[in-house]
């Protein structure tokens, strides 16, 4: 990771922006943070300056060593094109957009801009996120350093390779905690059917998700399945709730959800 207190743009400092910026500021990483947002309601800070309009922005991109974008998607282009006259070729231009391509920032900056695409998932928000990263060839080692310092403050990176395979990463870790979410729906729903009253059924599903989340994060060494056989007993209660789970049913519906996501986040950034 860089050593070097980095000069960071921010363009759009909604929950994300701000989880982001939260993470930067309790580090020792940031020397400042130049943040483009006309709706942002931000506490005065010693290391921000906060900007409402391209024009007083761009009077700060000469310093930065990043530009990290997190605007929705749908207006991106129009704050981009703001932009891309007061960006320099060789400053790292790094998204969290969701279905924002490589290619649709080098169709704006130029195709010799280093671009780097994340996409971090809501759990971020705490510190506990999942961000993973893709790059175009342009970037550097020291631009990865950069950016990997800046998202670790989220929650754990990781790197893949081609930028195709980033649909499959949001069908898993960019929408995965919905799918987490739905689950305790389900299983409190469950305890009410077999008679326990709602609150008390949504109690038990609940803190029973987030304690086997937070086991599997203090046995980081121990394989999801090792911790499965664990509460498994021969015989026992778990065994014989785990012979319907794992009967394949719940495999396809999971196969067809993940699917589902990819193709969906295909189509948008087509």
């Amino acid at each position: 990771m860089t050593e070097q207190p980095l000069t960071i743009g921010l363009i759009g400092c909604g929950k994300m922006g701000q989880a982001m910026l939260s993470g930067w500021l309790a580090s020792d990483t940031i020397a400042h943070v130049i943040i483009l947002d006309p709706m942002a309601e931000l506490p005065l800070q010693e290391k921000t300056t906060l900007t409402d309009n391209a024009h007083s922005f761009a009077q700060h991109t000469g310093a930065l060593d990043m530009l990290v974008i997190a605007v929705k998607p749908q207006i991106i282009n129009v704050v981009c094109d703001e932009l891309k006259d007061h960006v320099s070729s060789h400053l790292p231009v790094l998204s969290i957009a969701a279905g924002k391509t490589i290619d649709s920032f080098k169709d704006i900056f130029g195709s010799g801009q280093p671009v780097l695409r994340a996409m971090p998932n809501t759990p971020a928000a705490i510190g506990k996120g999942m961000t993973v990263l893709c790059a175009s060839s342009q970037v550097t080692k020291e631009h990865r350093e950069y950016a990997q310092t800046l998202l670790n403050c989220l929650g754990q990176t990781e790197w893949i390779g081609s930028e195709e395979l980033m649909d499959a990463v949001t069908a898993v870790s960019g929408s995965g905690p919905a799918y987490l979410f739905h689950l305790i729906e389900t299983l409190a729903l469950s305890g009410e059917k077999a008679g326990l009253l709602a609150e008390t059924a949504m109690k038990l599903a609940r803190q029973t998700v987030i304690g086997a989340a937070a086991l599997c994060e203090h046995e980081k060494e121990t394989k999801a399945a090792k911790l499965r056989e664990n509460v498994t007993s021969p015989g026992g209660t778990t065994e014989a709730a785990l012979e319907k789970l794992m009967d394949g049913r719940l495999q396809e519906i999971y196969d067809e959800a993940v699917f589902a996501a990819r193709n969906r986040g295909k189509d948008l950034s087509a």
